[in-house]
């Protein structure tokens, strides 16, 4: 199990793995954000939680593709298939990695593009709490999209209408809990949604999506 966690960051952090794609992605989304709304302070600060979670999300989006593509490709998810690991055990772990080289760094890189959205600082705990506890269950949902579609020629378009309406409960969660927190208000509802997100997708998730596989595999 750890060798095929440290694999796959190995293989994230390669040219052309996703790892800097996603942050490059996230980076130009906030960037152009306050070009096209202009100079006013006040709106980028309402839409800022928003806007990150937004960024996030579609940051996410763009290395799914690749979670099992390379190893459909050389044969090696056969081998994973019927090795002693369970197939639900794989999937968990590539979602792991998957979260651990996108994620991770995306809730790292928020507080610091949260500047250019004019978010008060005393809203950045909130944005990296709830990318920390929200971002997981971006990376479960999209591996189990990932999954649906191996195999399949040009598949990436049906991942994204596949995954992006199963996305939608996460970002509101995550979006208005930071909106909250961020003025001061309760955010404990939104947050304990959020979280119950998370861990509902990782306690079914990799299961439909080992099926998924074996499914495609035949």
């Amino acid at each position: 199990m750890r060798a095929l966690f440290w694999r796959d960051i190995r293989l994230s952090l390669r040219a052309g793995g996703g790892f800097g794609l996603g942050l490059a992605f996230f980076l130009i989304v906030v960037t152009l954000v306050p070009l096209g709304v202009g100079p006013q302070t006040d709106m980028l600060r309402i839409i800022a939680p928003g806007i990150l979670w937004v960024g996030a999300l579609l940051a996410c989006l763009l290395s799914l593709d690749r979670i099992f593509a390379l190893d459909y490709e050389d044969g090696s998810l056969d081998l994973m298939a019927t090795s002693p690991l369970p197939l639900e055990g794989v999937v968990a772990i590539k979602a792991m990695a998957h979260w651990a080289t996108t994620g991770v760094p995306l809730t790292l890189a928020a507080p610091v593009l949260a500047v250019l959205l004019n978010m008060p600082s005393e809203s950045f705990v909130w944005l990296v709490g709830t990318l920390i506890v929200g971002t997981p269950a971006l990376s479960i949902i999209g591996t189990f999209g990932a999954a649906v579609t191996v195999g399949l020629k040009r598949g990436g378009l049906l991942l994204s209408i596949l995954v992006l309406p199963m996305y939608m409960p996460t970002l509101i969660f995550g979006a208005e809990a930071l909106r909250r927190g961020g003025e001061g208000m309760s955010a404990q509802t939104p947050l304990f949604l959020l979280a119950a997100i998370s861990l509902a997708s990782l306690a079914i998730l990799p299961f439909a999506a080992a099926a998924a596989i074996r499914i495609n595999l035949r």
